[in-house]
C-alpha cells in the first residue's frame, strides 16, 4: 500500500504522536528525520501530504513547498511562531495549512484528513478549487449525489456546469448506467423533440426507422440538459410531463413509455427572469429547481486561480509532451487580477497556449497577452513568446485556432533566421560555439556549419484544417533543419517521439 502522508522529524515529539494518530485513522504514513535525504524520500514514498514540524521559513523547506505547488502534494506546517502575519506569509508561500505551536494534534490530524478527502473528490469530479465558494459546491455534490431529485446547475458559460453534472452522476448509485448530455441550445426546434423523446417510423418526412430519444438512451442513468433555458415553449410542456409522470411518448407514437431518468439541467442565464418575462414556464422552472447548485464565476474566486493554473499546467504538459518551467510571480499575479469573462474555460485555453508555445524557460509577465496585462475584456489571444512577445499585437481577424498556428509559424521562421545569423557569425569569427544555447528554442549549433537557408513560411489560408496546418508546420521545420529530425523536434518544441508519431500520421516518414 502506498504512503499517503510524509512527516519530518524536525520536532520529534509532535511528529511521532501525529504519526500514531494518522495510522490509527487508517492512513499510510512515513517518518523522515532531518538527517535523511528528504528528496529521496519524496521520490520513494510519493505522498499526498507532507507535514513539516519545524523550520518552516528555512530556505530548503520553502524551496520544497514551492516545488510541491507544481508536483501536486499538499504541505502542512507546524510553526514555532504564532503571530497572524507569519501564518499569512506561510500560506502565501504555499503551505496548505499552518498550525502554530503548541498545536492541537487532533485538529492537525483532522485537517490532514480533510485535505486528502478534498484531493480525492477533486480527482473524482474534475472540479478544482479550495475557495469557500468551491468548498460549498463540493459539499452540495456529496449531499445531492445519492438521491434522484432533479438538479438545476446555474452559472456563467465556462464555469464547469457539465463537470458538475458528470460529478453528480459519477458519485451517485446510477454511476454504472448511462450519462447522456444534450445541448438544447445547439439543436434546431424542428429536431429537438425527436432528439429528446425519439420518433416512430414514418412520423415525419425522412423518418425511415424508429429512433430512440435521449430520455430512453439515459434510462436508469442521468440525462444532462444543457442550456435548458433555450427550450421552446412547446418542448417545455413535454419536458414537464416527462419529469412529473416519468414517462415519454415518441414523436408520432401513441403509447407512453416509462423511463427512470435523473435529470440535471443547466443554464447560463437566470431562469427566474425568463419566467417573469414569459419565456419559460413557471411550473417547469419549479420542477427543475428542486435542488440547486450555483457555480461562481472565476472573478469571484480568484484565490483558486493559482491552483487551477498549476493543475492545468501538469495535465497539459503531459498531454502535449512538453516540459514546462513554471510561471513567475508577476505573471501569476496578472492571471489572478484578470476578470476572466470566459471563466475556467478561458483560463485553460490560455494555459494550453503557454504550454504548447513554451520556449523552455519560465513564463514571465512579458509573455502574457496585453489584454490580460491591461486587465481588459477584449478577445484573448494566445500567449506570445520570444521575439513576438516584444512585437505589437497583430490586427484582430480570423479564427482563434488559425491565428494560433500562424503565430507559431512566424515564430518558427524567426528562429531559423536567428540560426542562420548565428552560423554566419561563427564562420566570420572562425570560432567554435560549443554548448551555446539559443535563447528561444535551445538549439545547439556546431562550429562552421553551413548556413541554413530559411524557407519562407508555408501559406496558411482560411479554410485549412488543423491537420493540414500542423502538417505544413512539420514540413517547414524539416526543410529548415535539412531533415534533421532531432533539430526539427526541438524547433517545433515537441519531443522526438511525438514528431515520429506525427510523421507516420501524415505519411511523411519516407519523405523526411
Amino acid at each position: 500500500m502506498s504512503t499517503k502522508v510524509l512527516l519530518t522529524l524536525a520536532d520529534v515529539e509532535p511528529a511521532v504522536r501525529l504519526n500514531a494518530m494518522l495510522e490509527a485513522a487508517g492512513l499510510d504514513t512515513a517518518l523522515v528525520s532531518p538527517m535523511d535525504d528528504v528528496q529521496a524520500a519524496l521520490k520513494r514514498e510519493k505522498p499526498e501530504v507532507i507535514v513539516l514540524t519545524g523550520g518552516l521559513m528555512d530556505a530548503a523547506n520553502v524551496a520544497l513547498v514551492q516545488r510541491q505547488l507544481w508536483n501536486g502534494a499538499s504541505v502542512v506546517g507546524i510553526t514555532d511562531v504564532a503571530d497572524a502575519a507569519t501564518v499569512t506569509r506561510l500560506r502565501e508561500l504555499g503551505y496548505s495549512e499552518v498550525y502554530p505551536k503548541p498545536a492541537d494534534l487532533e485538529d492537525v490530524a483532522s485537517g490532514i484528513r480533510r485535505l486528502i478527502d478534498r484531493r480525492r473528490l477533486a480527482q473524482e469530479t474534475g472540479l478544482i478549487g479550495d475557495s469557500a465558494a468551491m468548498r460549498e459546491v463540493m459539499v452540495k455534490l456529496e449531499q445531492m449525489a445519492p438521491v434522484s431529485s432533479t438538479v438545476l446547475v446555474e452559472g456563467e458559460s465556462g464555469t464547469g456546469k457539465e463537470l458538475v453534472a458528470r460529478a453528480l452522476h459519477r458519485l451517485s448509485p446510477r454511476r454504472a448506467k448511462p450519462f447522456i448530455a444534450v445541448n438544447i441550445g445547439a439543436l434546431p426546434e424542428t429536431l429537438l423533440e425527436s432528439e429528446l423523446f425519439g420518433h416512430e417510423k414514418g412520423a415525419f418526412t425522412g423518418a425511415a426507422e424508429r429512433r430512440l430519444g435521449r430520455f430512453e438512451l439515459a434510462n436508469g442513468g442521468t440525462l444532462f440538459l444543457d442550456e435548458v433555458g433555450e427550450a421552446p415553449l412547446s418542448t417545455q410542456v413535454r419536458l414537464l410531463r416527462a419529469l412529473e409522470q416519468r414517462e415519454i411518448t415518441r414523436v408520432g407514437g401513441a403509447q407512453p413509455l416509462k423511463v427512470d431518468v435523473r435529470v440535471i439541467a443547466a443554464t447560463n442565464r437566470p431562469l427566474r427572469a425568463a419566467v417573469e418575462a414569459g419565456e419559460f414556464r413557471d411550473d417547469l422552472y419549479y420542477r427543475l429547481n428542486v435542488l440547486t447548485i450555483y457555480l461562481p464565476p472565476l472573478r469571484e474566486r480568484r484565490e483558486d486561480i493559482p491552483l487551477l493554473v498549476r493543475t492545468f499546467v501538469q495535465e497539459l504538459a503531459r498531454e502535449h509532451d512538453r516540459a514546462f518551467h513554471g510561471i513567475s510571480a508577476s505573471a501569476m499575479q496578472i492571471l489572478a487580477d484578470y476578470p476572466w469573462p470566459g471563466n475556467v474555460r478561458e483560463l485553460r485555453n490560455l494555459i494550453e497556449s503557454m504550454v504548447v508555445l513554451s520556449p523552455g524557460r519560465e513564463i514571465t509577465a512579458a509573455d502574457i497577452p496585453h489584454e490580460l496585462r491591461e486587465g481588459g475584456k477584449g478577445r484573448l489571444l494566445p500567449v506570445h513568446i520570444g521575439p513576438i512577445a516584444r512585437a505589437q499585437e497583430a490586427a484582430a481577424g480570423g479564427g482563434r485556432e488559425l491565428e494560433f498556428i500562424v503565430r507559431s509559424l512566424v515564430e518558427l521562421k524567426l528562429q531559423v533566421e536567428e540560426l542562420r545569423r548565428r552560423v554566419d557569425d561563427v564562420r566570420a569569427a572562425r570560432t567554435e560555439m560549443v554548448g551555446e544555447v539559443h535563447p528561444v528554442a535551445a538549439l545547439s549549433v556546431p562550429a562552421m556549419e553551413p548556413a541554413v537557408e530559411a524557407p519562407s513560411a508555408p501559406e496558411v489560408r482560411a479554410g485549412m484544417t488543423m491537420a493540414e496546418i500542423e502538417r505544413a508546420a512539420i514540413v517547414h521545420a524539416l526543410r529548415a533543419t535539412r531533415g534533421n529530425r532531432r533539430k526539427a523536434a526541438e524547433t517545433l518544441g515537441i519531443g522526438e517521439r511525438t514528431l515520429y508519431r506525427k510523421l507516420k500520421e501524415y505519411n511523411l516518414a519516407e519523405d523526411a
